[in-house]
């Protein structure tokens, strides 16, 4: 017994049909284009108004950040986020990927 290339793909359309969820999980998704991601907020150079963009963040809470970095110099690591009040651990969870604190670097210009 035979079976014709046109009776395989028959069955094949008919079990697709059948059971729907079958097909989605089946079929290849789109590809979509990747969205361009944006950078992270530096906690040493960002201003009043870019910490405001953070979510949770507002105009008080953005006072504290700025304060906390004038006395104390500069944030050593984003960990030090939550040393501002008002930032718990919950908070900070949020904007962990949102901000960063890059390294320093000792070499003075033209080394």
């Amino acid at each position: 017994m035979r079976i014709s290339l046109a009776t395989v793909l028959a069955i094949g359309v008919t079990v697709l049909v059948s059971q729907p969820g079958l097909a989605a999980t089946q079929s290849p998704a789109p590809v979509a284009a990747a969205a361009p991601s944006k950078p992270a907020l530096n906690l040493n150079t960002a201003t009043l108004e870019q910490l405001e963009t953070l979510p949770g963040i507002g105009r008080k809470t953005a006072e504290r950040i700025l304060e906390y970095r004038t006395k104390s110099g500069s944030f050593k690591r984003i960990e030090d986020l939550m040393n501002v009040k008002g930032i718990g651990e919950k908070s900070f969870l949020k904007l962990k990927p949102l901000v960063a604190v890059p390294p320093k670097t000792d070499k003075a210009p033209g080394d």
